[in-house]
């Protein structure tokens, strides 16, 4: 595989997975904050209080990120951490720890990817309705203006929003995100919100970073019909709108998909979403960039006894010789490793008019690690990641090759980190974290990474 010499290699983070310091500096709390703490939400009662301490251990960090040798850094600021009432009062402690942060990056000739959001709200700000409150995007706007303000033109590239699917459905449809809500129509407000936050953002940060690019990162599962029959097909197709085109289609088409709001509009009549009349036009103002993150595709059967999209996804042994057959491997989180479903998105996508650049801002795999003693202390031994690596890097090749406009990857992750309501159970890093010590320990997949950037 040969890349062109300005296509940006990097590795990514998020601010709640690794900083810690909740309570450090003027942070006020966020919704990951309580909802970590509230019993039964995440596995083992783990928190983001110190997960990887990278609030102190940031020139470190910076240190292995050269010595790996990536071109870029993707990492989020924390809104409770610069705006600790979430408008109004700066917290300077907290801005200036990315200020110093973007500094160093640079002065490492590393180029930093800035996403405003990656999940971790104040809490204040939810206590007042959250993504659900018609307010929160010209609030959102005043975060976005003091960080572009302050880091300016330092940052190459700002994403406003990390994975608005994450945000309306895991945290509010289906409950396993924080805040935690179970109510399909308060996902459809809080997307919808969240996706109007993003089009008001986007003239604040070109009026104070105009030479950077702006854009937004989504977070895409290919749906592929379990078989041939007309019921699977149209539900593959159903489930890639509520996945997939209830994101997208506003973004670059300015509607949302016509399938998906008559289907919304019968089930909630008179209570379906309400829609300003420049809504669609603020949140399709063009972008620079789509960050694209992947990690796996769905297989899709009807089911009758579904609610719409009345659809489910099959197990490995219900297809066992259909569309996922005995020969798949799975991740740690249950997820088939399928690289064709990531060439098959990039395709898609470079498919559509008007479609920016793309960088794939996530992707990467959770696995066991092997841990084994050594003469410097302890190896950790990750082929399983390298070959998950190798074949998407392969298939972002093909891609490029099929005319794609794709400009760089970033690998999830930086970091072993706090992986949401997994806690620290999953371990997704190139590099491991011995969270009682903090030291940082690479793994296979980091040597490997940084030999296939430096050949």
């Amino acid at each position: 595989m040969t890349f062109p010499d300005n296509f940006t290699w990097g590795v990514a983070t998020s601010s709640y997975q690794i900083e810690g310091a909740v309570s450090e500096d003027g942070r006020s709390p966020s919704i990951w904050d309580t909802f970590s703490a509230t019993p039964g939400k995440v596995v083992n009662g783990d928190t983001g209080a110190v997960a990887c301490d990278h609030y102190h251990r940031w020139q470190e960090d910076l240190e292995l990120l050269s010595d790996l040798g990536v071109g870029a850094y993707r990492f989020s600021t924390a809104w409770p951490r610069i705006l600790p009432h979430g408008y109004g009062t700066v917290n300077t402690k907290g801005l200036d720890f990315y200020d110093q942060l973007v500094d160093g990056l640079l002065e490492r000739g590393i180029t930093p990817f800035l996403t405003l959001y990656h999940w971790d709200l104040p809490q204040v700000l939810e206590d007042a309705g959250g993504w659900r409150n018609p307010d929160i995007s010209e609030i959102f706007c005043e975060y976005a203006h003091v960080v572009a303000e302050r880091l300016g033109e330092r940052v190459k590239a700002y994403a406003t929003m990390n994975e608005p699917w994450c945000i309306a459905a895991l945290g509010h449809e289906i409950g396993e995100h924080a805040p935690g809500y179970r109510d399909r129509m308060l996902a459809l407000q809080a997307a919808h919100n969240v996706l109007l936050a993003h089009g008001k953002a986007l003239p604040v940060l070109r009026e104070s970073a105009s030479s950077s690019q702006h854009g937004i990162v989504l977070n895409f599962t290919p749906t592929y019909p379990a078989s041939d029959k007309d019921d699977d097909i149209d539900a593959a197709r159903l489930l890639d709108g509520w996945l997939n085109r209830w994101y997208l289609d506003p973004i670059m088409r300015g509607q949302y998909p016509q399938d998906m709001w008559e289907g919304y509009s019968e089930m909630y009549g008179d209570d379906m979403l309400e829609l300003g009349s420049q809504d669609l036009a603020i949140i399709s103002r063009p972008i620079d960039f789509l960050g694209v993150n992947y990690y796996t595709r769905a297989v899709v059967a009807y089911d009758p006894t579904l609610p719409f999209p009345a659809a489910k996804l099959p197990s490995a042994g219900e297809l066992s010789s259909g569309q996922i057959d005995d020969s798949a491997t799975f991740t740690g989180m249950g997820w088939e490793v399928y690289p064709d479903g990531l060439y098959d998105l990039l395709t898609r996508l470079g498919s559509i008019d008007n479609m920016p650049p793309l960088f794939i801002t996530e992707n990467g795999a959770a696995f066991a690690d092997e841990l084994e003693p050594s003469p410097a202390g302890i190896t950790v031994k990750d082929g399983a990641r390298v070959d998950y690596f190798e074949k998407h890097f392969d298939a972002v090749h093909r891609a490029m090759q099929a005319g794609v406009n794709i400009r760089g990857y970033f690998a999830w992750s930086f970091l072993d980190n706090f992986e949401w309501s997994f806690g620290y159970d999953k371990r997704f890093g190139l590099y491991y974290v011995d969270y009682p010590t903090q030291a940082r320990i690479p793994k296979t997949s980091a040597h490997w990474y940084r030999e296939f950037l430096h050949r």
